[in-house]
């Protein structure tokens, strides 16, 4: 484990387990590197060198008032990439960290990738537009603001459960799962949480998609209630030169901490690093 300063000041804690071949995950909102642990342990047990950091603004990175945004996000990618001096690196990025990846892959971070996997991610654009209709309405991100600014540590605690699917009938999600969730979500400072719904909503990512050149496999849930798959992964698979997408029937958003899932997810995951 390790931290390092990015280039507007930020220190940046991140994770650094095993050694081979470079896998770098990045978490989705509002959590942190820890989300990534069984993944991390999975893949540095086979000979993988397994990277995860905790984005600015919440877990052991600095909270700093600017700089929550998609492209400083990237950047601050981009800059571990070249901090660690990695290269031939697999991107692993879920839910707002596929949209992190996916502009570093397609900027700063380029020559360093050579594959991508977005699971649950937010690419090419959550927000419901004229040219996306299929998108969410601008209400339901207005309503996680106002929830984070009423009560943020029951809005963890109630948005832990269609995030796993825990609402639905027949879950297996454990309570201990739900806890850990709130648990992370609350080490992120407010501002750092609030700043991010514009970045994870707002965001285009459709040019970025366009100009990725490595194989890219796309992984969603047909029950994503929080990043649905029509306006994600349906869409990404048509604009990614060399993409696979691969639909999990009836995943949650987070499906990498759900059974049977989870086990399905690792197995794609191994098999993808090693093609």
């Amino acid at each position: 484990m390790g931290t390092f300063t990015t280039s507007d000041g930020t220190e940046i804690f991140y994770k650094d387990w095993g050694s081979g071949r470079p896998v770098v995950f990045s978490h989705g909102w509002p959590l942190t590197a820890d989300a990534w642990d069984d993944q991390l342990n999975l893949v540095a047990g086979q000979g993988y060198r397994a990277i995860a950091h905790d984005r600015r603004g919440g877990g052991r990175s600095g909270q700093p008032w600017g700089g929550n945004d998609l492209d400083t996000y990237a950047d601050d990618l981009a800059q571990l990439l070249e901090h660690l001096d990695l290269q031939d690196v697999v991107l692993v990025g879920h839910s707002t960290g596929g949209g992190e990846v996916t502009r570093c892959a397609a900027g700063r971070g380029a020559p360093r990738v050579s594959k991508l996997l977005l699971l649950s991610a937010i690419p090419p654009l959550m927000l419901k537009t004229d040219a996306n209709p299929e998108g969410t309405p601008i209400e339901a991100f207005d309503d996680i603001r106002n929830g984070l600014l009423a009560d943020r540590s029951q809005f963890y605690e109630d948005l832990s459960a269609p995030f796993y699917g825990a609402n639905r009938e027949g879950s297996t999600v454990s309570q201990g799962v739900r806890d850990q969730f709130w648990l992370w979500s609350m080490t992120v400072g407010l501002k750092g949480a609030y700043d991010c719904v514009k970045a994870f909503s707002e965001t285009d990512l459709t040019e970025d998609l366009k100009r990725l050149t490595v194989p890219t496999l796309i992984i969603h849930g047909d029950d994503d209630q929080i990043v649905p798959i029509v306006s994600a992964g349906e869409k990404s698979v048509k604009l990614v030169k060399d993409a696979e997408l691969k639909v999990y029937e009836g995943a949650p958003h987070g499906l990498m901490s759900v059974e049977p899932y989870k086990e399905r997810f690792h197995k794609d995951l191994l098999d993808f690093l090693a093609s």
